[in-house]
């Protein structure tokens, strides 16, 4: 943890304006239904997020904002007002800041201890999966776990976990940072940036104005001094506020589950785009062998691809991790024989058998870096001598998503054990067909070349 006191000068704003200088930051997308924002005081919600929140209203979100402690600890060696007075206080500045960017947000106060967050975290998770219960598309924001500061720390690694369990996306939000930090301490490749214009700046300004326990002195005696210096306000005049992006968890069953109810029986437009029945025949025509004798399909979705599949395999045991995709596919499929649909949570739980095909079809992103690592390894172990891996990927960036389809590919690559057969890369989609060590081409195997 970083040792720090408020009343150091802290890192200049110019030393920071100097740190962005030439950087391009990717963009916060806030087009949600729900956002919700998460601080560990009064005060912070206005510090990081006041931008993001009158955005995000102003676009007719739904804006929820918990506050976990009531920031009672601030000056613990006051003279002129108790922990009792000074709580009731920050929850009415908390109050009057909100109203200023937008009357519509939504304050909650949970009164855990200030200081003593570790000791709440079951309290902090139920309260926020109790927010975001049917909250549609939704965003949840929190302090920054690396922010220097123990109550940050908890309340962003709660949050994240609730997140990561119900697959919802989810961002931090430094504070402290930039009072002790240097541009050595920021993770530049997890940052994100949102812009704001001349009239939110103002909005926000006038909101940070509202927490005067904390932008001015209780009083003149020593223990009432000024908790954020007109050094520290300067962090949050800019024209944008900054947000870290955690790192990857793979995507719960929740996720796929809310995901589906959302937006109906078939989401991604498998059975209506010509995009994705193009793709399939690409996929399907780079499979080196006219016939299998049996397929696992990682992530079969409503079925499409399983269908098409079915016509060219023998046996296929397609997966997934939700009810609601395979019951769809159950239609669709009926009692075809040769078809086997199972629910499993891949990687964690894996099918016995092995396949002379493995298909491995716009799911691999869904997965974090260690369970995608413990994916190629259960699909090698799963693949006949002599058997194939067909993987097919979109490239474009997807904030819900723990990886990208260009990582997906990458870790393939760098796998021991798999020779690449196939590769077909356009803008949009990556697909590659590997074989075990030793594998050999089309024309190989059927005789036309040595």
């Amino acid at each position: 943890m970083v040792s720090f006191s408020h009343l150091d000068p802290g890192t200049g704003e110019e030393v920071w304006a100097e740190a962005f200088a030439g950087r391009n930051p990717a963009g916060l997308d806030v087009d949600v239904d729900h956002l919700v924002v998460v601080a560990a005081h009064p005060d912070d919600e206005t510090l990081g997020t006041a931008g993001l929140m009158t955005v995000a209203a102003r676009r007719g979100a739904r804006v929820t904002v918990l506050v976990v402690t009531d920031g009672e600890g601030s000056h613990p060696d006051s003279p002129s007002a108790t922990p009792v007075e000074l709580g009731a206080l920050r929850r009415r500045e908390a109050a009057d800041a909100l109203a200023q960017l937008a009357p519509s947000i939504e304050l909650r106060f949970l009164g855990i201890p200030d200081g003593g967050t570790d000791g709440h975290r079951a309290r902090i998770s139920t309260a926020l999966r109790e927010i975001v219960a049917g909250a549609g598309s939704c965003f949840v924001v929190a302090p920054w776990t690396g922010d220097g500061h123990r109550d940050h720390r908890v309340v962003g690694e709660v949050t994240a976990e609730v997140c990561a369990e119900r697959g919802i996306p989810c961002r931090w939000y430094p504070i402290w940072l930039w009072h002790w930090g240097t541009s050595d301490d920021v993770p530049w490749a997890e940052i994100e940036v949102l812009a704001i214009d001349d009239a939110t700046v103002d909005a926000k300004r006038r909101a940070l104005r509202r927490h005067r326990s904390q932008v001015e002195p209780l009083s003149d005696a020593p223990g009432d001094e000024v908790m954020l210096h007109e050094g520290m306000q300067a962090h949050f005049d800019r024209p944008f506020e900054v947000f870290v992006r955690p790192a990857g968890r793979s995507l719960a069953e929740t996720f796929f589950e809310d995901f589906y109810r959302r937006n109906g029986d078939d989401p991604w437009g498998f059975e209506t785009r010509w995009y994705e029945e193009r793709k399939r025949s690409i996929a399907l025509a780079s499979l080196p062998r006219a016939r299998y004798s049996s397929a696992l399909e990682l992530g079969c979705s409503t079925g499409v691809l399983t269908e098409s599949l079915a016509d060219r395999c023998d046996a296929v045991l397609a997966i997934d991790i939700a009810d609601a995709p395979l019951e769809i596919a159950r239609r669709r499929l009926g009692d075809r024989e040769g078809v086997r649909l199972e629910r499993l949570a891949l990687p964690g739980e894996w099918p016995a058998g092995t396949f002379d095909l493995v298909v491995l079809s716009e799911v691999g992103y869904y997965w974090d870096a260690a369970d995608l690592t413990t994916a190629i390894d259960r699909i090698r172990r799963a693949m006949d001598a002599g058997g194939h891996l067909i993987a097919c990927h979109w490239r474009h960036p997807v904030t819900e998503y723990p990886q990208s389809g260009d990582d997906v590919h990458a870790a393939l690559r760098a796998a021991e054990g798999l020779t690449r057969l196939v590769l077909h890369e356009e803008e949009d989609f990556v697909l590659e067909v590997y074989g075990l060590t030793g594998a050999r081409s089309v024309a190989a195997e059927t005789g036309l070349v040595a």
